[in-house]
């Protein structure tokens, strides 16, 4: 059980979200572990935040099931993102101040994650996010290492897309970006891999968000006459700029964040509009035995497949991963616990696949829990590398071509 802002703002006690009948917990004298879940349930990031919501909950009960992390059960309090910055720090103040939340997990978008990561690191609290920009991995953002990001950085996504290009052939591409952290760091790593490669990009924009036409961005871009445009957008917006691209007539190709680019995008503008669309995003560990137990575990919330939302796989994986270090810890306070994320993470160690699992294999020694979203081996700023897979938009439906690995 749980509650959102949008349902309830209330006393504490009322407020809230209990996994595993925390009340009786809490009259056998057993310690919790409050984390918040501050997904995007509304906003841009809507397609993805409810399920990424029910993934958090669904991997708590599972750790609770086995026990609890360190002899502390994990108790889940949401609050939604809203997709807006504004409306991030409101939930995540209440979260840390009224709910006192120990961990903040989910947050989406990059506006989100940079306009919260001062609020938990001055509190010292751990934030995991699904968000692309290189500034969280670095001070002052993440000045403390208390971050850690389960997707792929905006820069990783760029040189996904000059790879894509050099495949594909491409020889004139072009750039638009929303104009925040994600969309502008989606092109500049884009633009610095492609003219790594001795290449240079045609033109590019950015543009302000929240417009009824990008007519006129579009038509800056096509006057250079590119034969790709890359773009780092969302849904929204890119809605408005397909169907006034397909109003010119003028032939071109696009590589578009699987974010913007899903079946939404096809709903929204009619499978002819987006024939052809390559649509990039990174690819879940689905080989992988935790993949399994996340997919099935995610069909029993959603009754959708795991594979539908790539960002669930993501926050399953941050829960099992904080568990495991709360447990490899033994403790409950952030700096032991933040020391063990990368030991119960990364390589060597008995590779686990469940929380179950790696609880008791820590009673003989070290583990790496390889994760259902990618291998989750954190880099020294708390990044991880997954693959990307590359699908073509084809009579409505996304066929994934092939994989890119960086």
């Amino acid at each position: 059980m749980f509650t959102t802002r949008r349902q309830f703002m209330g006393t504490l006690g009322a407020a809230t979200a209990l996994i595993g009948a925390p009340s009786i917990l809490r009259a056998q004298g057993q310690e919790t572990f409050r984390i918040g879940a501050l997904c995007p349930v509304t906003g841009s990031g809507s397609p993805y935040g409810p399920g990424m919501q029910k993934a958090i909950i669904a991997a708590a009960e599972a750790v609770n099931a086995a026990g609890g992390a360190a002899g502390r059960k994990l108790e889940i309090l949401a609050e939604d993102s809203q997709t807006s910055p504004q409306a991030g720090v409101l939930a995540a103040k209440k979260l840390i101040d009224v709910n006192k939340v120990r961990a903040i997990l989910g947050t989406w978008s990059s506006g989100v994650s940079l306009a919260v990561i001062p609020l938990t690191n001055d509190a010292n609290i751990i934030l995991m996010n699904t968000s692309g920009a290189p500034a969280l991995s670095v001070p002052p953002a993440n000045a403390k290492g208390l971050s850690y990001r389960f997707q792929a950085t905006n820069d990783r996504f760029g040189k996904a897309f000059a790879e894509i290009c050099i495949k594909e052939g491409f020889k004139r591409p072009a750039t638009m970006a929303f104009n925040n952290a994600s969309g502008i760091g989606n092109t500049e790593g884009f633009r610095k891999a492609w003219e790594a490669k001795g290449n240079k990009v045609v033109a590019s924009v950015v543009y302000e968000p929240n417009q009824p036409s990008y007519r006129s961005e579009l038509q800056k871009v096509l006057s250079a006459n590119p034969d790709v445009i890359v773009t780092g957008s969302y849904l929204a917006d890119t809605t408005i700029i397909m169907r006034e691209w397909y109003q010119t007539g003028q032939p071109v190709k696009w590589i578009i964040p699987g974010w913007a680019a899903n079946p939404d995008l096809v709903k929204a503008v009619g499978p002819d509009v987006v024939e052809g669309v390559i649509s990039v995003d990174s690819v879940s560990n689905e080989n992988a035995p935790s993949y399994k137990v996340y997919d099935e575990a995610y069909r029993k919330a959603t009754g959708q497949p795991g594979q539908s939302n790539i960002f669930a796989a993501m926050t399953w994986d941050m829960v099992n991963c904080l568990a495991l270090a709360i447990e490899a810890a033994n403790s409950g306070e952030t700096a032991a616990i933040n020391a063990k994320i990368r030991e119960v993470s990364n390589p060597d160690g008995q590779q686990v696949y469940t929380f179950a699992e790696g609880k008791e294999a820590l009673k003989k020694g070290k583990i790496n829990y390889e994760g259902a979203s990618s291998v989750l081996d954190f880099d020294q700023y708390g990044d991880v590398t997954p693959d990307f897979g590359v699908f073509f938009i084809e009579g409505g439906q996304l066929n994934r071509r092939y994989v890119v690995k960086i």
